[in-house]
């Protein structure tokens, strides 16, 4: 986990939420930038494999709450994949009083494809864990619970890309290999983009990463 105060001129902060089987590092070309631009962040890592969402987003909750405290302006959320879901999930249940913007990059907020036809291999849910399980298209109530209708400013990058010519066959056109673009939308969204690039590289595509940080200063992305 990495934190860094931010100057006094911009009091916002960035929480950033790797994906699945992921860490902090995915996400240092986007936390630099992030720096720069004059935001506090924090980059969590978490046991994306270990554990279901409802866990995750009680691991999370003390390093969040104590930066949150620590901040002078809004805290927003960043997440990757997965790390989208998870900070949904943490937003219905600990929502900060200040709640900033929240930008979700390649999450499968309709489910994943890829999900649905690996959920029952051994091998899938021994690497995945719980929430690997939480991934698919089709939820069971509990996991709809836990990801109510949002009532929050986010912004959605999506890709369209893959590198994965196997695994991703049968996705839906288009997807970034893992997720279809059409699952990345999510019902209450304030603005959603498609960029070129794949579901690995979303969190260091230079693109990806200046539409974030436009989302997050203006609420919107930038157009072409």
């Amino acid at each position: 986990m990495s934190e860094r105060r931010p100057a006094a001129s911009t009091p916002d902060g960035v929480v950033l939420l790797h994906g699945i089987s992921r860490t902090a590092r995915s996400f240092r070309r986007m936390e630099l930038a992030l720096r720069d631009a004059g935001f506090a962040t924090l980059n969590l890592d978490y046991d994306s494999r270990r554990k279901g969402l409802d866990a995750l987003a009680e691991d999370i909750y003390p390093a969040i709450d104590l930066f949150e405290r620590g901040l002078d302006g809004s805290v927003h959320f960043v997440g990757h994949s997965m790390g989208g879901l998870l900070a949904r999930v943490y937003l219905a249940r600990h929502r900060p009083a200040r709640l900033g913007r929240v930008v979700m990059l390649g999450t499968p907020n309709g489910g994943s494809e890829i999900a649905d036809r690996l959920k029952h291999l051994a091998a899938y849910r021994a690497f995945f864990g719980p929430a690997g399980q939480q991934l698919v298209t089709r939820r069971d109530a509990a996991t709809s619970a836990l990801l109510p209708t949002i009532d929050y400013c986010a912004g959605i990058i999506a890709g369209n890309r893959s590198v994965y010519p196997i695994t991703s066959m049968g996705l839906p056109r288009p997807h970034d290999g893992r997720v279809s673009v059409a699952n990345t939308r999510l019902d209450g969204m304030a603005d959603h983009i498609v960029i070129r690039t794949s579901h690995p590289w979303l969190v260091r595509n230079r693109e990806a990463i200046a539409q974030t940080l436009a989302f997050l200063r203006n609420g919107k992305f930038a157009k072409a």
